[in-house]
């Protein structure tokens, strides 16, 4: 069955660099990116893990954990990661996350990372670039899915966790398009005019449609 948002993400046992884990005690009371590649030694997954090791002391802030996946060997994703610190010099320290071995890919169809008839074919079975952020409570609360060719925006990934997180703090307000924070939040049509005013003391601003129908307010005065 395909993994949708709102689903809790199984426990699973597996194999990765940094030991074995299973998945629900190691992530504790944490969020945690889960994140796929298509192969070891492959140049763009060398710039996304590299990137994503970089910004580990950003992911930290956040209380976030990361996972890295894909279908190689163990000994592979060792070798790996030395040339990706070899190429990304500006990894601090040890390589600073773990690594899933998926050899039978059997965790990679349970998670929707590859297409199930595919599995068994070393040409073909290449997961996609698939990314999950699961919250404290297992839950995968986002999902990102890109093609091997394109990589991933370690930007992007931070700025819809501070959403994620900020919503949760605050749930009757929404993030609008290209929101970072600071800036304006959208305040929920569901929420009533007079809650909105005594929720949001230090002003509203309102934005009158054509339509007549008042549900654009906005306000960059809350907190967490």
């Amino acid at each position: 069955m395909p993994l949708r948002i709102g689903d809790v993400v199984p426990n699973f046992k597996v194999e990765t660099t940094q030991g074995p884990i299973e998945f629900h005690k190691w992530q504790g009371n944490q969020w945690v990116v889960l994140f796929s590649h298509p192969a070891d030694f492959t140049p763009v997954c060398t710039t996304e893990l590299g990137r994503i090791a970089v910004h580990t002391p950003e992911f930290q802030k956040r209380n976030v954990k990361l996972l890295a996946h894909s279908c190689d060997k163990l000994k592979a994703h060792v070798d790996w990661v030395n040339d990706i610190k070899s190429y990304c010099r500006d990894i601090p320290g040890e390589f600073p996350y773990p690594i899933i071995s998926d050899e039978k890919r059997e965790l990679a169809v349970a998670l929707d990372m590859i297409d199930p008839n595919n599995k068994d074919s070393e040409d073909h079975a290449l997961t996609v670039r698939a990314l999950y952020i699961i919250d404290p409570n297992h839950v995968l609360r986002l999902s990102m899915h890109y093609p091997a060719s394109t990589g991933r925006n370690v930007d992007e990934i931070l700025r819809v966790i501070d959403s994620l997180q900020l919503v949760d703090k605050i749930p009757q307000i929404a993030t609008p398009a290209n929101w970072t924070p600071g800036e304006k939040v959208m305040i929920l049509p569901t929420v009533s005019d007079a809650e909105a005013n005594q929720l949001f003391p230090g002003g509203i601003d309102r934005v009158s449609m054509p339509s007549g129908i008042n549900y654009v307010r906005t306000t960059t005065n809350y907190k967490i």
